[in-house]
C-alpha cells in the first residue's frame, strides 16, 4: 500500500478552505482536479458554461499551488486522460502511490454515488467529509422536515436567520418586524433609470485556451462564446461581488422582478455561479450585505430580499433535493408530455418575451430567476411541456446550474411536477403578468391585452387552456380558487374559443 493521500477536488468545490483540506499536510497529499468527458457529456452543457467551469478549475488549481499544495491537474485533451472520474481516480491511485482518499461530499446523487463505491471499487480508505460551505447540514434540514405536513421555504428560511442572526434586533426579532419583505420587491423598472452594468474580464492566456478547447470539442453543445464574461478567480469574483454591493443592492429590493428589453442583468449580482462552484463563500457574502443594512447603507428589502435568496431559498432547495432522492427528477405530477420546442436552443419565436429571455440565455448562459419562473418556465408549464425535458434544458444552460440547486427549482417550483412539494400553487400566468414586470410586451407583435383571436397574446389562452384541462387536479387549490371561479363564469363560447386558439397555437410548436 502506498504513503500518499489523494483528495480529488470536483469543479463546484473551488474554495481554499474545502473541508477535505483542512487539517492536511500539504507535503503528504496529492491534490486530484480532473476535467473528464463524462461530465461534459451526461447533458449537452452551454459552451460558455463549460468554458466557465475549466477556466475557474485551471486558475484555482495554480491558487492551490500557490498554497503550497501539490496538484495534479487532467486537462480534457490529456492523450492519458480516461474521460470519467472513476478512471481518473484509477489512474491517480496508479501513479501516485496513493494509500488513502479523503474527498468533500458531491453536490449531485449521481456523484456521489460514484463517491460511496471508491472504497470498494480502489480497495483503499476513503473519507467522505461534509460540506461545509452550506448553513444547513443534511442532518439539520431532515430534523426541521420531519414533522412538518407542508415543507414551505418561508418557515426554514425563518430558522435559518435565527440561526446566522443576519437581519435580527436585540430582542430575537425580525428587523422591522416582519420576516419577508417579498411584496416590496416588484416594482417594474422605467427606461430612464440608471442601470448599473456588473464587470466584464477579458480572457487571459488560460481563458483563451479554455475557450478555443471548448469551441472545438463541443460544436453541437448550445449557446455562444462570444460574449463570454465570467471571473474565472476569486479575485475577479470578489470585485464583481464589491461592484454588486456598491452599485446594484440599494436598487435590487425594488427591481428584482423586474424585466427590459436587451437589459440581462439590471439590478441582479451575477454571483450565483461564483457561489454553486465555490469562488465565493454564502455566508460572507450575506454576512457583508447585513453590515450594510446595519450600518444604514441600504434599505431592508434589498436586504432582506438578497439573503432570503441564499440562506432561505439556496439552502431549502438543496435540502429538498437531498431528501427527495434520485427519483425526483421524474416527477410529473400533472402528467405532462409535449415536447421542449426548438426555439428553446435558437431563441427563434415571434413571442418577445421568450426571444429576449432564451436569446439572452444562448449568448450569456445567464437570465434572471423572474426571467426563468414567469417566461421560459411559465410558459412551459401551460404549454403542457414535460418538466424532466425542460429539467434539462435549465441544466444545460445555465452556467449556475448543479443539478442539486436546479431539479427543485425547474420540477417542483416552475413545473409544479412535485404536486405542491414546494410550491403551493403551479406559478402559471398569463401575459397580464409579463406585461406588468416587464416592456416585453410593447415590443411584440402580439397583442397582451386580447384574449382570443390571431392577434391575442398566446400566453393568454394557454393560461385558460392550462387551468381547464388540469381542473380534476388543481381545483382544490385555495390559491386557485378566484381563476377557477372567474374561468366557470365565462361563457360557454368564450371557454371553447380560449381552448381553441391554445390549440391551435401549440400545434404549430
Amino acid at each position: 500500500m502506498g504513503k500518499k493521500l489523494l483528495i480529488p477536488i470536483l469543479g463546484d468545490q473551488l474554495s481554499l478552505d474545502l473541508s477535505s483540506l483542512e487539517g492536511q499536510d500539504p507535503s503528504s497529499a496529492v491534490l486530484l482536479m480532473m476535467e473528464v468527458a463524462a461530465e461534459t457529456e451526461y447533458v449537452k452543457h452551454h459552451k460558455a458554461k463549460i468554458a466557465y467551469i475549466f477556466s475557474a478549475m485551471r486558475h484555482h488549481a495554480k491558487a492551490l499551488e500557490n498554497k503550497g499544495w501539490n496538484v495534479d491537474y487532467v486537462a480534457l485533451d490529456d492523450p492519458e486522460n480516461r474521460g470519467s472520474f472513476n478512471g481518473e481516480i484509477a489512474r491517480a491511485c496508479e501513479r501516485h502511490d496513493i494509500a488513502s482518499i479523503r474527498v468533500t461530499e458531491a453536490g449531485e446523487w449521481r456523484v456521489m454515488a460514484m463517491i460511496e463505491n471508491w472504497q470498494e471499487q480502489f480497495e483503499r480508505p476513503v473519507t467522505i467529509c461534509p460540506d461545509n460551505r452550506f448553513l444547513a447540514s443534511h442532518r439539520e434540514f431532515e430534523r426541521w422536515a420531519a414533522d412538518k405536513k407542508q415543507l414551505r421555504m418561508e418557515f426554514f428560511y425563518r430558522e435559518m436567520r435565527k440561526k446566522t442572526g443576519f437581519l435580527m434586533d436585540k430582542q430575537s426579532k425580525p428587523a422591522g418586524g416582519k420576516w419577508n419583505y417579498d411584496s416590496e420587491n416588484r416594482k417594474p423598472a422605467k427606461r430612464d433609470l440608471m442601470v448599473p452594468r456588473p464587470l466584464r474580464f477579458a480572457a487571459d492566456k488560460i481563458t483563451q485556451e479554455v475557450l478555443q478547447l471548448v469551441a472545438h470539442k463541443f460544436q453541437d453543445h448550445p449557446g455562444s462564446l462570444n460574449n463570454f464574461h465570467f471571473a474565472v478567480t476569486r479575485d475577479q469574483a470578489l470585485q464583481q461581488r464589491a461592484v454588486f454591493l456598491d452599485h446594484a443592492l440599494a436598487e435590487f429590493g425594488d427591481y428584482q422582478d423586474a424585466m427590459l428589453t436587451d437589459e440581462p442583468f439590471l439590478w441582479h449580482s451575477v454571483l450565483s455561479p461564483y457561489l454553486n462552484s465555490g469562488l465565493l463563500d454564502p455566508h460572507e457574502l450575506c454576512a457583508e450585505v447585513a453590515a450594510l443594512y446595519d450600518n444604514g447603507k441600504i434599505p431592508l428589502n434589498a436586504a432582506e430580499g438578497f439573503i432570503r435568496q441564499i440562506i432561505g431559498w439556496r439552502e431549502y432547495v438543496r435540502g429538498i433535493y437531498w431528501r427527495e432522492g434520485p427519483n425526483y427528477a421524474q416527477q410529473n405530477f400533472l402528467d405532462a408530455k409535449r415536447p421542449l420546442p426548438d426555439f428553446y436552443y435558437n431563441a427563434e419565436t415571434d413571442l418577445h418575451c421568450l426571444s429576449q429571455a432564451i436569446g439572452q440565455t444562448l449568448d450569456l448562459a445567464y437570465a434572471h430567476h423572474i426571467q426563468r419562473l414567469m417566461i421560459t418556465g411559465n410558459f412551459a408549464l401551460i404549454a403542457g411541456i414535460d418538466p424532466h425535458a425542460v429539467h434539462l434544458w435549465y441544466l444545460e444552460v445555465y452556467a449556475d446550474a448543479y443539478e442539486w440547486v436546479e431539479l427543485p427549482n425547474t420540477v417542483g417550483m416552475s413545473q409544479y411536477g412535485d404536486g405542491g412539494i414546494i410550491a403551493s400553487k403551479p406559478y402559471a400566468s398569463s401575459g397580464n403578468y409579463i406585461n406588468k414586470m416587464s416592456d416585453y410586451c410593447k415590443n411584440c407583435r402580439y397583442d397582451v391585452k386580447q384574449r382570443t383571436g390571431e392577434k391575442a397574446c398566446p400566453f393568454n389562452a394557454l393560461y385558460w387552456d392550462f387551468l381547464a384541462r388540469n381542473e380534476n387536479k388543481l381545483k382544490d387549490n385555495h390559491r386557485l380558487a378566484m381563476p377557477y371561479r372567474s374561468w366557470h363564469k365565462m361563457g360557454r363560447e368564450v371557454q371553447d374559443q380560449l381552448r381553441a386558439d391554445a390549440q391551435a397555437f401549440l400545434d404549430t410548436l
